[in-house]
């Protein structure tokens, strides 16, 4: 059985330098109410695709907590079982730990989102609000405006004229949109931290136009009372950018300024095994899939520093940047090393020799062992006109409101004897989940309690919409307060949005001061 420690305890391992893993057993939306600073999410649902790749190494330092709901104690029994070693809980959950005096913090990624606005303290990086924007554009200005988050978030709302360049391909793809001394270049996300690290990666990696953060992203401009556009999807050409050589020399130059570390793959072998090691691809996921390094994960490289809690738990590990031209894996690791805690390097020669296909697979061994039938997009087609058919879908919730098919129940796994009152057995249940290993364990979790056989739409809602069937969307199902598996943004409620805009805007203002409270956060003390 895990041994349980205290708060006291666990602020002295935050601190004593080792490596150290706090995975937080609350779905998404709940762990965003309240957790721990350095905590990472690791909700029941999904642990089992996830903790794998979060803990490399299984005799790593591990803490789980929860907010006193007793989730804890069952992630930390299936860690142990998985193998690991040195497996704790936290008494009392994160309220224990506000009640011994420490600071729990909301929201999601905040570690990342502190650190962007430590950034603008830090470097004082310039910013214009929506207004002065706008007059730049009615003015003519020369200028570009560069969206600095993935496409699906670009594709809901962006500024207008602005294009897709994620943060981490900036300072890689600059040469194709910059050319003239005196173009200035505008850096937007929708609320802050993408914006300022985005701007500051510009001006710290020297090029000398003049960069500003557009204050408050597509947030602030909505509530100044400008409109944004919507369903674009304007990128930057997917080709080795011009400029590409100087993007290497400035982005090299910050690196080592920084204290990133380079590395042959003969060299990463030959280092002290026990330590524990993310081997990470910071180029676009669609380049990863092209090709990329056996055993290394796609993490984009913007995200990376933006999100890093969706990729690393472990404090004080070893983390290893790859990518083709070496220019996103250095500015990458020299924000790491800036936002601290980890030994970073970038590999020199990671995409030299043999390279593996596809989207990486998550090693789930657990739903490998479950056998469950599959039915075709067709079949289940022929199966719901009949009205022989009940499908629940696993996917997030707000993609499950964007698309589903219909007549679909949303579900969370470990949580659907919740559905079990309109599941009825004379039709049977077919499971629709982004991954199949999802689907096969939420199969047998059905299989526990329902009364109809239990099937797996075979490629889920995404083959069912390729194979040309209709998709049913209702943006209030499920509703805010349902969404337990996901922190919703602003502009995903279905009320009071621009209260939450604004109160998300002071939140991220705020961040600088919490942590300054908490004490835990090394950002910029490698130096």
């Amino acid at each position: 059985m895990p041994k349980s420690i205290d708060a006291a305890t666990l602020k002295g391992w935050i601190r004593d330098g080792g490596e150290l893993a706090i995975l937080d057993a609350r779905e998404d939306g709940e762990f965003g109410r309240s957790h721990l600073f350095w905590a990472v999410p690791c909700g029941l649902s999904k642990m089992e695709m996830r903790a794998r790749s979060l803990l490399p190494r299984r005799d790593v330092r591990v803490v789980c907590v929860d907010g006193g709901e007793g989730y804890a104690g069952r992630l930390a029994d299936y860690l142990a079982g998985m193998g690991c070693t040195d497996v704790s809980v936290l008494a009392g959950g994160t309220p224990g730990w506000i009640a011994a005096g420490y600071t729990a913090f909301s929201g999601v990624n905040v570690p990342s989102k502190a650190f962007g606005e430590w950034v603008e303290h830090h470097y004082g990086t310039p910013s214009v609000d929506p207004a002065e924007l706008k007059a730049m554009m009615d003015s003519g200005t020369d200028m570009v405006v560069l969206d600095s988050r993935p496409m699906d978030e670009f594709h809901r709302m962006t500024i207008p004229t602005a294009v897709n360049v994620p943060g981490g391909e900036l300072v890689y793809r600059i040469g194709e949109f910059v050319t003239r001394p005196d173009t200035t270049i505008v850096v937007n996300c929708a609320g802050r931290t993408r914006s300022i690290l985005g701007a500051e990666s510009l001006r710290s990696a020297g090029v000398p136009n003049k960069v500003v953060a557009l204050r408050n992203g597509t947030m602030g401009w909505e509530l100044a009372g400008f409109t944004c556009d919507r369903g674009r999807s304007d990128r930057y050409p997917e080709r080795l950018p011009a400029g590409s050589e100087q993007a290497f020399t400035r982005a090299d130059r910050f690196a080592r300024k920084n204290g990133v570390r380079f590395i042959t793959r003969a060299e990463l072998d030959r280092l002290e095994g026990h330590r524990t090691t993310y081997l990470l691809d910071v180029r676009d996921p669609a380049e990863f899939a092209a090709g990329h390094l056996l055993g290394s994960r796609s993490a984009p490289g913007g995200q990376l520093v933006q999100a890093t809690d969706q990729w690393v738990a472990v404090r004080g590990a070893r983390i290893v940047l790859v990518d083709d031209t070496g220019v996103r894996a250095r500015m990458t690791g020299g924000w790491l090393r800036e936002l601290g805690g980890w030994e970073v390097y970038v590999l020199t020669d990671g995409l030299e020799g043999r390279l593996e296909q596809g989207g990486a697979v998550p090693e789930v061994p657990e739903a490998e062992a479950v056998r469950v039938p599959h039915v075709a997009p067709a079949e289940l087609a022929a199966l719901a006109a009949e009205g022989a058919a009940q499908v629940v879908d696993l996917a997030r919730s707000i993609d499950f409101r964007d698309g589903h098919v219909p007549g679909a129940l949303w579900g969370i796994r470990t949580r659907l004897a919740r559905l079990a009152d309109r599941l009825t057995g004379d039709r049977q249940i077919v499971v629709a989940a982004p991954v199949e290993a999802q689907a096969r364990l939420a199969a047998a979790e059905l299989q526990g309690f329902a009364k109809a056989p239990v099937k797996i739409l075979a490629g889920g809602t995404k083959a069912w919409a390729a194979a040309g069937f209709p998709l049913a969307a209702d943006r209030r199902d499920p509703a805010d307060e349902d969404c337990a598996d996901f922190y919703l943004r602003p502009y995903d409620r279905n009320s009071g949005v621009e209260e939450a805009m604004r109160e998300y805007l002071s939140w991220e203002i705020d961040l600088v001061h919490e942590v300054a409270k908490d004490g835990d956060a090394p950002f910029g003390a490698w130096a």
